[in-house]
């Protein structure tokens, strides 16, 4: 199924990269840009065509009737920071299957790499990153000096208890915990925090993607993520990456440090 949701995407992210160059910057405000609502409509349209199922949507509400699938979906993951004019904002689709993610696709497409797709769905061995083949490893890896963290971009107000609280790795701030999440999946850093609440639609397909690489994602009590009911708040913060990493972040003081209620 990845080979024609990819493709969806793709062209929904084109839309996203149009709004980020509109005359004038992208309409909207706060959180809420008119494209958000735009591309999850198409997105839905989509989606449901290619499987039938549930939709839990940040724009357009959930329809939940307990089908064994359920699609879930943040069209554009950090708009505050898109309508501010950063990039690295995120398209965030993933597929449940009686509450387990089996897909997940990332899509930044106006990230400082570049367009930036990472995806994977079950049955796979490694993931896609736009359209090569990877195979990264998140079980070998540790905290050390030569890895870093990805956090959110208010990390930049702060810079100074970030690195604290990230030693002995470095930290690097973007604007979607999907794209972190997708991101360390890949191989980019060895773990991704929220230091705020999220939904599904936020961390379901990093989630997925995650997982692929042998990592997981946990809340604040160094837990694991877990979707058996998708209207419950999922956690207060959220750590992804290595396992153990992930337990060891997730056992710092952030709140604290960062005064956060």
């Amino acid at each position: 199924m990845l080979n024609e949701v990819i493709p969806l995407i793709l062209r929904a992210g084109t839309l996203i990269a149009a709004e980020a160059n509109r005359p004038g910057g992208p309409r909207g405000e706060g959180d809420k840009a008119d494209i958000d609502v735009e591309v999850e409509i198409l997105l839905r349209e989509g989606l449901l065509r290619l499987q039938a199922g549930d939709f839990w949507g940040e724009e357009t509400g959930s329809a939940l009737t307990g089908a064994p699938y359920c699609w879930v979906v943040d069209p554009n993951d950090g708009t505050s920071d898109f309508l501010a004019g950063r990039q690295g904002s995120a398209i965030s689709v993933g597929l449940l299957r009686d509450s387990e993610p089996v897909l997940g696709v990332v899509y930044a497409p106006t990230s400082p790499r570049g367009p930036d797709c990472i995806s994977w769905e079950t049955g796979m061995t490694g993931l896609l990153r736009n359209g090569i083949q990877i195979s990264p490893d998140l079980s070998a890896r540790q905290l050390d000096a030569a890895t870093v963290v990805f956090v959110s971009t208010a990390a930049n107000q702060k810079p100074e208890l970030n690195a604290e609280l990230c030693s002995p790795a470095g930290f690097s701030s973007m604007p979607s915990i999907a794209y972190r999440l997708a991101r360390v999946a890949a191989g980019d850093g060895i773990a991704g925090v929220s230091l705020y609440p999220v939904s599904p639609h936020d961390v379901v397909a990093g989630h997925a993607l995650l997982k692929a690489a042998g990592g997981d994602l946990l809340d604040q009590d160094g837990h694991p993520i877990r979707y058996d009911d998708l209207n419950k708040p999922l956690c207060r913060s959220c750590f992804g990456g290595n396992l153990a990493v992930s337990q060891r972040l997730a056992a710092r003081p952030w709140r604290q440090r960062l005064s956060i209620p």
